[in-house]
This record gives structure tokens, sequence and C-alpha cells, in this order.
């Protein structure tokens, strides 16, 4: 989880029994958005995230062929935390982190 994400989203996933990592967890809150997503990309982790620039990061890596973990982009107004909890959940539970390698998915679904 990126660090803007709304605690209430990871505890929700938690209750439901979601593997999360924070980028406060982690030690990585203060770092810029190419650091946090190198350090996601090594723990073999996917980010979510609702920032922008960190969206713009992920797409920068695509056109230019740098690998990295994968995004879970969604709006800050663009849903519910409801719906970010159960989109997250099916996620996480239809495949595997490798699945999204280099890859930006926007929700919701």
């Amino acid at each position: 989880m990126d660090h803007n994400v709304p605690r209430a989203i990871t505890v929700g996933l938690r209750l439901r029994g979601v593997d999360i990592l924070t980028a406060y967890e982690d030690g990585a809150a203060d770092m810029d958005d190419s650091a946090l997503l190198d350090r996601a990309t090594e723990l073999g982790r996917v980010l979510f995230t609702h920032d922008d620039d960190l969206l713009a990061e992920a797409t920068k890596r695509q056109q230019e062929d740098i690998p990295f973990g994968g995004v879970l982009y969604v709006h800050q107004m663009g849903t519910t935390i409801g719906a970010c909890i159960s989109n997250l959940e099916l996620i996480s539970n239809a495949g595997e982190p490798k699945d999204l390698m280099n890859r930006v998915e926007f929700l919701p679904l």
C-alpha cells in the first residue's frame, strides 16, 4: 500500500485475510515514487495507490521497458472504500503478484 491509501482499506483487506504491507510498515513512506516502486518490485509485491504521480512513473517504465512489480490504481474519488476492498480482494485471490508484473490496472474493475 502506498502511503496515501486510507487505513480503512488496509484494515478491511486484512480482515479478509489478504497479505498487506504498507509503505509505513516497511519504512518506505518517505521514499519518492520511483524508489517506492523499486522497493515494491524488490519485495515481489504489487503497489496499490491513489497517486497520479506514481501512475505516471509506472507508465514511464512501461514505455521505457523498465521492469516493475505492477501497480493497481484508483482515483481518490473513483470509488468507495468498500468497492476498493472488494476489488483488491478479488485480484489477490485470482492470481499471483507475478501476473501483474509490468502492468497497470485501474479500479474499479
